[in-house]
Parts: C-alpha cells; sequence; structure tokens
C-alpha cells in the first residue's frame, strides 16, 4: 500500500516534534501511558449508560512487554480503540486529539483526560524508528495497523485484531555513541519511569518481571521465574480524605518520595476549590535537607497534571521564605504547553501558589499556639529563613511573617514571639527593648540590660546577624517603636 503524507506541515513539525518539544526521552513512555488511560476512560465512560461495553472497571488494564532480543516495546491497552477515521485522523494528523475533543464534549468528575494536543504520541520517535498501532474501536467489525518510521509518512492497512483496544509495538533504535536507547529495553528502567511519572494513572500498568526465587527443597539453588507485576498505586495519597490517611501512611509515603530518614514534622493535607482547583500534600520536615542552606539548593513542589508528573521541582509554587517546605500539587485544571513539562498560564500556577502559602502561614500559626515544642524544633532548624524572609523584597512580606519569627527574651532566656512579648507589656511600657550579641548570656552581661530589667522591662536577645534587620524593616510591632537598650539616647 502506498503510503500518505502527514496532513499539515509535518515533516517539519515531526522533526521539531522529535528533537526539540520534549527535554528528556524518557517521557515517551508517560506519554503512551496516558493516551492508554484516556483511552479506558473514554470506554469506562461510555459503559456507565451502554451494558453492552462489557468490561467491568476493575477488568481494564495496560500492559507493557519487553523483546530485548528484538528491541521491542508493545503497550496494550483495552480501552475504546480506534477505527481507520480516528487512525487517521488522530495519528495521521500532528496536533489533531481525539482526547481534547472527548473532554470538550463530556463533563463528568470519574473520567480524566490528560492528552490535550495530539502530539505526545510523537515523542515515541525519539527513542523509536519505526512504530506500529494496532487498533480495534468499539462496536467496529474490522481492526486496522498504522505504521511509520517518522517523516516519510505512514501507512494504515487491514489486520486481525480480535479484541477492543489498542496495541502500540516500537521498535527501539540502535545504541549509538552518544544515545543508550537500550536502557529503555530494561524492565527495571521500565518499572522506574512508571513509578516516576505515571504511577497515580487510575487503571493498573502491569508488564511481566522476573524475578529469582529459591527451589523448594533445596538450599543455595535458585530458580529465575516471570511474574506478572503491577508497576503502578494507582490511588494517590492526595487524592484520599485526609480523615481516611493514617500517620503510617503519611510518614512512609515522604520518606519514600522525598528520601527522608525521619517523618515529617507537619503533614499539610488539602484541597482547594475555584477556578484552578488543586489537592496539595505537604510536609515540613524536621531538618533542613543537607545542602538547603547552599547556592546548589533547588526549591519547589513536584507538580502533577490528574495524577500525572509534570514538574519535578515547580519553584513557582513556593515562596523563598517557605522553601524548606516539600511536597507536590495536582491539579487537572492546568493549561499545559505542548511538552507537558510547563505552563502556558502562569496566572493558574499564581493562584495555586497563592493557596499554598497561605495554608502554610495558617498551619504554621496553628503549630505556634497549640504544638509549641514542634514549632521551636520547627524554628530552630528554619527559623532564619523566615527571618530573611522578613527583610528581603525591602520588606515586602514582613506583615505576613512577623508573627512567626521568635527571638529569646530576658525573662526566661526562652524564645518567644513578638505577639507574645507585647501582650506582657506592662500598660506605662511604650516600646520593645532589644539588645544584640553573639549569646544570650553575653548580651544578659552587658550593663545597659541590667538598666532595663531592673525596670521591670522584658528585652529581646537578638543572637542572629538578621535579627536587627528584621526589626528595623518591621519599625513597628503594634504601634510600639523598637529600641536599642545601648542606644545613647535611651531614656528609662
Amino acid at each position: 500500500m502506498a503510503k500518505k503524507q502527514f496532513k499539515t506541515e509535518s515533516k517539519k513539525l515531526l522533526d521539531m516534534m522529535i528533537n526539540s518539544i520534549y527535554t528528556h526521552k524518557e517521557i515517551f513512555l508517560r506519554e503512551l501511558l496516558s493516551n492508554a488511560s484516556d483511552a479506558i476512560d473514554k470506554l469506562y465512560y461510555r459503559s456507565l449508560t451502554d451494558s453492552n461495553v462489557g468490561v467491568k472497571r476493575e477488568e481494564f488494564e495496560i500492559n507493557i512487554s519487553v523483546d530485548k532480543e528484538n528491541r521491542i516495546i508493545i503497550i496494550e491497552d483495552n480501552g475504546c480503540g480506534m477505527t481507520k477515521e480516528d487512525l487517521e485522523n488522530n495519528l495521521g494528523t500532528i496536533a489533531k486529539s481525539g482526547s481534547f475533543d472527548f473532554k470538550n464534549t463530556t463533563q463528568t468528575e470519574d473520567i480524566d483526560i490528560i492528552g490535550q494536543f495530539g502530539v505526545g504520541f510523537y515523542s515515541a520517535f525519539m527513542v523509536s524508528d519505526n512504530i506500529s498501532v494496532v487498533s480495534r474501536a468499539y462496536g467496529a467489525e474490522e481492526s486496522f495497523e498504522w505504521k511509520s518510521s517518522g517523516v516519510d509518512g505512514y501507512t494504515v492497512t487491514p489486520a486481525d485484531k480480535q479484541s477492543v483496544g489498542t496495541i502500540i509495538t516500537l521498535h527501539i533504535k540502535d545504541d549509538s555513541d552518544n544515545e543508550n536507547y537500550s536502557e529503555f529495553l530494561d524492565e527495571y528502567r521500565i518499572r522506574a519511569l512508571v513509578k516516576k511519572y505515571s504511577d497515580y494513572l487510575r487503571y493498573p500498568i502491569k508488564m511481566p518481571m522476573e524475578k529469582t526465587v529459591a527451589k523448594e527443597g533445596t538450599e543455595g539453588e535458585y530458580d529465575t521465574v516471570v511474574e506478572i507485576e503491577t508497576l503502578n498505586s494507582m490511588t494517590p495519597l492526595w487524592k484520599k480524605k485526609a480523615a481516611d490517611c493514617t500517620k503510617e501512611e503519611y510518614d512512609s509515603f515522604y520518606r519514600d518520595k522525598f528520601m527522608d530518614y525521619e517523618p515529617a514534622l507537619k503533614v499539610i493535607h488539602s484541597k482547594f476549590e475555584g477556578t484552578t482547583s488543586s489537592d496539595v500534600l505537604l510536609f515540613i520536615p524536621k531538618h533542613p535537607a543537607f545542602d538547603y542552606y547552599t547556592k546548589d539548593f533547588e526549591k519547589g513542589l513536584q507538580l502533577y497534571s490528574s495524577g500525572v508528573l509534570i514538574m519535578d521541582k515547580c519553584a513557582e509554587l513556593l515562596p523563598d521564605y517557605f522553601s524548606f517546605v516539600r511536597g507536590l500539587a495536582d491539579s487537572a485544571d492546568l493549561s499545559l504547553n505542548i511538552s507537558r513539562e510547563t505552563l502556558q498560564h502562569d496566572s493558574q500556577l499564581k493562584a495555586i501558589a497563592k493557596n499554598i502559602e497561605k495554608k502554610i502561614k495558617n498551619e504554621l500559626s496553628k503549630m505556634l499556639e497549640k504544638e509549641r515544642e514542634d514549632y521551636e524544633e520547627f524554628f530552630k532548624a528554619f527559623g532564619i529563613q523566615l527571618k530573611y524572609g522578613m527583610y528581603a523584597d525591602y520588606g515586602m512580606h514582613k506583615d505576613l511573617l512577623k508573627d512567626l519569627v521568635l527571638f529569646f527574651s530576658s525573662n526566661n532566656k526562652k524564645y518567644t514571639s513578638l505577639k507574645e512579648y507585647v501582650s506582657r507589656m506592662p500598660e506605662h511600657q511604650k516600646t520593645i527593648y532589644y539588645a544584640s550579641g553573639e549569646t544570650v548570656d553575653k548580651i544578659d552581661m552587658l550593663p545597659q540590660v541590667e538598666a532595663v530589667k531592673s525596670k521591670n522591662f522584658e528585652i529581646l536577645y537578638l543572637t542572629e546577624d538578621i535579627d536587627e534587620f528584621c526589626l528595623k524593616m518591621l519599625v513597628k510591632y503594634d504601634d510600639k517603636e523598637f529600641v536599642n537598650v545601648c542606644d545613647e539616647q535611651l531614656d528609662l
């Protein structure tokens, strides 16, 4: 059969697709699995109103198999499948998305359509020199095979597929001096990529995995067996209600996801509704990351769209003063760009970030009020970051942070907040007194400090370089000015 040329100015576009749009070649697996999930979602949606579908919710699945010798990866789903016209329209026309059309005409909460641009499929050409798509649509009498080796075009021919669904066969490129394509033929590499990008697709992703097991009745002898393993966990922890999650689940998730040897000090699990809805799962660590106070540290939260990882560290979701927070945000409302790796409209991201900032501030305030010991542990680790946030950007964030910062007090040499200090002030005290020094003990020995204490006035002991800058940036707290007890103008 004669080859058909891609519609649109496709040779340039497809070449750009393969070589320019996606940053990492490993993305191809995420794209194909997301497409398979979309196809299943469409048939599942149909099954809600059509009893003839004959597939139960729990029977939907995606299967991956690898033939290392022949350099083949096969991805198969039992979703809605495609007719000959669908293959022509969706695969023969670059940037034509059946999923996008379906999403625009379907409104139901139980469907998460991910594909929007009709370009993700072509990312497979980054690692493949030949792709075959055999598909049979639900309700169709025939099946067809779409086949292409890239920009030269494609063919569509009759096939012999008896069941509904789609089989994608990728012939992986040979290795070169610069590229190791064979990594994608390794089952454990594939499993790692599924866990990284597609762990929370709602349908099981299965693959035969080789395992070594002890021979029965022998000692020290082993057999290699092949077992079908489900690679993804399917249900994201953050999609559950907070009331249904246990501390053990949070601790295990945090340790595994963020490689910390201790559980988090505080878990923030929340759902935001509005123009841009999102689920967030945040963790306040007990201690800074090993590189936290270095220039190499990268802040940011993981960003998901409908359970699919889009960015590993989205810096825009966290302000610098809360950069110690770890976690993720998931939103189905994001307008992703063509590669799904960044966003088209940062207004959506800003809306999510604003909700996250407000939530973190509120949760820290609650911790300060009700879990004092935990808060002081947190403040010892990250207090300097909050103080820096008050001073940075010309004090733009000082009002947001002023009630979260702590200073040592002359009362008991322990931490106090500005709010607590003011609440203890006698009526005739008009200013907030402070003194600076290397340590609490050294400050305590200053004669000026003794003079102020003798009048029964409390003093804030500033032991960090940033402390006095914070107070000067704040100027006043509760209409009371800050006064250095060592100031020559001090009048008691």
